[in-house]
Protein backbone atom coordinates (compact mmCIF):
# COMPACT_ATOMS: atom_id res chain seq x y z
CA UNK A 1 0.00 0.00 0.00
CA UNK A 2 1.33 3.41 -0.91
CA UNK A 3 1.68 5.90 1.96
CA UNK A 4 -0.97 8.60 2.22
CA UNK A 5 0.28 12.14 1.62
CA UNK A 6 -0.89 14.45 4.44
CA UNK A 7 -1.79 18.14 4.07
CA UNK A 8 1.32 20.28 3.53
CA UNK A 9 3.08 22.00 6.40
CA UNK A 10 2.05 25.52 7.33
CA UNK A 11 5.69 26.37 8.12
CA UNK A 12 8.62 27.44 5.99
CA UNK A 13 11.41 25.18 7.18
CA UNK A 14 15.03 26.39 7.38
CA UNK A 15 17.82 25.60 4.97
CA UNK A 16 19.94 22.71 6.35
CA UNK A 17 23.05 24.74 5.59
CA UNK A 18 21.92 27.35 8.13
CA UNK A 19 22.76 25.00 11.02
CA UNK A 20 25.08 26.13 13.79
CA UNK A 21 28.19 24.17 14.74
CA UNK A 22 26.09 21.73 16.76
CA UNK A 23 23.74 21.05 13.84
CA UNK A 24 20.77 23.07 15.11
CA UNK A 25 18.98 24.97 12.35
CA UNK A 26 15.89 26.43 14.04
CA UNK A 27 13.39 26.03 16.86
CA UNK A 28 9.60 26.02 16.84
CA UNK A 29 7.01 24.82 14.29
CA UNK A 30 5.07 21.61 15.01
CA UNK A 31 5.11 17.83 14.65
CA UNK A 32 2.21 17.49 12.22
CA UNK A 33 2.66 14.82 9.53
CA UNK A 34 3.15 17.35 6.73
CA UNK A 35 5.81 19.20 8.71
CA UNK A 36 7.70 16.03 9.57
CA UNK A 37 7.72 14.79 5.98
CA UNK A 38 8.83 18.16 4.64
CA UNK A 39 11.66 18.18 7.16
CA UNK A 40 12.96 14.71 6.31
CA UNK A 41 12.71 15.42 2.60
CA UNK A 42 14.86 18.52 3.04
CA UNK A 43 17.49 16.93 5.29
CA UNK A 44 16.21 17.97 8.73
CA UNK A 45 14.95 15.98 11.70
CA UNK A 46 13.29 17.08 14.95
CA UNK A 47 14.67 16.68 18.45
CA UNK A 48 13.87 18.70 21.55
CA UNK A 49 16.16 21.41 22.85
CA UNK A 50 16.02 21.56 26.65
CA UNK A 51 13.16 19.00 26.54
CA UNK A 52 10.27 21.39 25.83
CA UNK A 53 11.55 23.41 22.87
CA UNK A 54 11.30 21.72 19.47
CA UNK A 55 14.53 21.91 17.48
CA UNK A 56 15.28 21.08 13.86
CA UNK A 57 18.69 19.56 13.18
CA UNK A 58 21.11 19.00 10.30
CA UNK A 59 24.45 17.79 11.69
CA UNK A 60 27.64 18.06 9.69
CA UNK A 61 29.04 15.47 9.24
CA UNK A 62 26.05 13.12 9.09
CA UNK A 63 26.01 9.50 10.20
CA UNK A 64 24.90 7.00 7.56
CA UNK A 65 25.04 3.23 7.33
CA UNK A 66 26.00 2.11 3.81
CA UNK A 67 23.53 -0.58 2.81
CA UNK A 68 26.40 -2.80 1.71
CA UNK A 69 28.48 -1.97 4.77
CA UNK A 70 26.69 -3.48 7.78
CA UNK A 71 29.20 -5.37 9.92
CA UNK A 72 27.65 -8.62 11.11
CA UNK A 73 29.83 -10.64 13.46
CA UNK A 74 29.64 -14.41 13.80
CA UNK A 75 27.95 -14.03 17.20
CA UNK A 76 25.38 -11.63 15.73
CA UNK A 77 24.59 -14.11 12.96
CA UNK A 78 23.92 -16.71 15.65
CA UNK A 79 21.70 -14.24 17.48
CA UNK A 80 19.67 -13.67 14.31
CA UNK A 81 18.65 -17.33 14.43
CA UNK A 82 17.45 -17.04 18.03
CA UNK A 83 14.90 -14.27 17.52
CA UNK A 84 11.70 -13.84 15.57
CA UNK A 85 11.50 -10.58 13.60
CA UNK A 86 8.27 -8.79 12.70
CA UNK A 87 7.51 -5.50 10.98
CA UNK A 88 4.86 -2.96 11.95
CA UNK A 89 2.89 -5.07 14.42
CA UNK A 90 3.58 -3.09 17.62
CA UNK A 91 4.84 0.27 16.45
CA UNK A 92 3.65 2.33 19.41
CA UNK A 93 5.11 -0.15 21.91
CA UNK A 94 8.48 0.00 20.15
CA UNK A 95 8.58 3.78 20.20
CA UNK A 96 7.50 3.99 23.81
CA UNK A 97 10.25 1.59 24.84
CA UNK A 98 12.76 3.62 22.85
CA UNK A 99 11.50 6.61 24.86
CA UNK A 100 11.75 4.95 28.28
CA UNK A 101 12.44 7.89 30.65
CA UNK A 102 14.95 5.75 32.57
CA UNK A 103 17.25 5.69 29.55
CA UNK A 104 20.05 8.28 29.62
CA UNK A 105 19.65 11.30 27.30
CA UNK A 106 16.05 10.32 26.55
CA UNK A 107 14.21 12.76 24.29
CA UNK A 108 11.17 10.85 23.01
CA UNK A 109 8.25 12.58 24.69
CA UNK A 110 4.56 11.52 24.50
CA UNK A 111 4.08 14.26 21.88
CA UNK A 112 6.74 12.60 19.69
CA UNK A 113 5.10 9.20 20.14
CA UNK A 114 1.73 10.60 19.06
CA UNK A 115 3.25 12.43 16.08
CA UNK A 116 5.14 9.44 14.69
CA UNK A 117 2.23 7.13 15.40
CA UNK A 118 0.14 9.39 13.16
CA UNK A 119 2.78 9.08 10.41
CA UNK A 120 2.88 5.34 10.96
CA UNK A 121 -0.87 5.09 10.38
CA UNK A 122 -0.37 7.01 7.12
CA UNK A 123 2.25 4.48 6.04
CA UNK A 124 5.43 6.57 6.36
CA UNK A 125 6.94 5.23 9.59
CA UNK A 126 7.87 1.62 10.31
CA UNK A 127 8.95 -0.52 13.22
CA UNK A 128 11.17 -3.58 13.15
CA UNK A 129 10.56 -5.79 16.17
CA UNK A 130 12.47 -8.71 17.68
CA UNK A 131 10.73 -11.34 19.79
CA UNK A 132 11.94 -14.15 22.02
CA UNK A 133 9.37 -16.75 23.06
CA UNK A 134 6.66 -14.39 21.84
CA UNK A 135 7.86 -11.48 23.99
CA UNK A 136 8.93 -8.17 22.45
CA UNK A 137 12.56 -7.69 23.55
CA UNK A 138 14.03 -5.29 21.00
CA UNK A 139 13.37 -3.13 18.00
CA UNK A 140 13.79 0.09 16.12
CA UNK A 141 11.70 2.56 14.15
CA UNK A 142 12.19 5.13 11.44
CA UNK A 143 10.79 7.07 8.50
CA UNK A 144 10.72 5.59 4.96
CA UNK A 145 10.35 7.92 1.97
CA UNK A 146 10.91 6.01 -1.28
CA UNK A 147 14.57 4.96 -1.25
CA UNK A 148 15.36 6.80 1.97
CA UNK A 149 15.11 5.51 5.53
CA UNK A 150 15.76 7.69 8.59
CA UNK A 151 16.54 5.48 11.55
CA UNK A 152 15.32 7.25 14.66
CA UNK A 153 15.93 5.09 17.73
CA UNK A 154 16.27 1.51 18.92
CA UNK A 155 15.94 -0.40 22.17
CA UNK A 156 17.13 -3.75 23.47
CA UNK A 157 16.07 -5.80 26.47
CA UNK A 158 18.00 -8.93 25.50
CA UNK A 159 21.43 -9.62 24.05
CA UNK A 160 21.73 -8.37 20.45
CA UNK A 161 17.96 -7.80 20.16
CA UNK A 162 18.27 -4.34 18.61
CA UNK A 163 21.15 -5.44 16.38
CA UNK A 164 19.03 -8.26 15.01
CA UNK A 165 16.35 -5.69 14.16
CA UNK A 166 18.99 -3.64 12.35
CA UNK A 167 20.10 -6.66 10.30
CA UNK A 168 16.47 -7.26 9.31
CA UNK A 169 16.04 -3.59 8.43
CA UNK A 170 19.09 -3.55 6.16
CA UNK A 171 17.95 -6.76 4.46
CA UNK A 172 14.51 -5.20 3.83
CA UNK A 173 15.99 -1.96 2.51
CA UNK A 174 18.26 -3.83 0.13
CA UNK A 175 15.41 -6.07 -1.03
CA UNK A 176 13.18 -3.05 -1.75
CA UNK A 177 15.67 -0.88 -3.62
CA UNK A 178 16.52 1.65 -0.93
CA UNK A 179 19.60 3.84 -1.32
CA UNK A 180 20.20 5.66 1.97
CA UNK A 181 20.01 4.70 5.65
CA UNK A 182 20.46 7.80 7.79
CA UNK A 183 21.32 7.43 11.49
CA UNK A 184 21.93 11.14 12.20
CA UNK A 185 25.11 10.94 14.30
CA UNK A 186 27.90 8.36 14.40
CA UNK A 187 28.56 6.88 17.84
CA UNK A 188 31.19 4.33 18.82
CA UNK A 189 28.46 1.68 19.02
CA UNK A 190 27.10 2.52 15.56
CA UNK A 191 30.61 2.74 14.11
CA UNK A 192 31.18 -0.87 15.24
CA UNK A 193 28.22 -1.82 13.02
CA UNK A 194 29.55 0.01 9.96
CA UNK A 195 28.21 3.55 10.30
CA UNK A 196 30.35 6.22 8.63
CA UNK A 197 30.24 10.00 8.44
CA UNK A 198 29.64 12.02 5.30
CA UNK A 199 29.75 15.81 4.85
CA UNK A 200 26.41 17.60 4.80
CA UNK A 201 26.67 18.48 1.12
CA UNK A 202 27.29 14.85 0.19
CA UNK A 203 24.47 13.70 2.45
CA UNK A 204 21.99 16.11 0.87
CA UNK A 205 22.94 14.86 -2.60
CA UNK A 206 22.39 11.26 -1.47
CA UNK A 207 19.10 12.27 0.10
CA UNK A 208 17.78 13.93 -3.07
CA UNK A 209 18.54 10.81 -5.07
CA UNK A 210 17.00 8.46 -2.49
CA UNK A 211 13.81 10.47 -2.04
CA UNK A 212 13.35 10.61 -5.81
CA UNK A 213 13.99 6.87 -6.26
Amino acid sequence: MRPIEPPPSAWRLPDPDDADRYGLCAVGADLRPGTLLAAYRSGLFPMPVRKRVLGWWSPDPRGVLPLDGLKVSRSLRKSCARYEVRFDTRFRDVMQRCGDPRRPHGWITPAFVDAYDALHRLGWVHSVETYRDGELVGGLYGVRINGFFAGESMFSQATDASKVALVALVDWLNDTGAELLDVQWKTDHLASLGVVEVPRAAYLALLRSAVAA
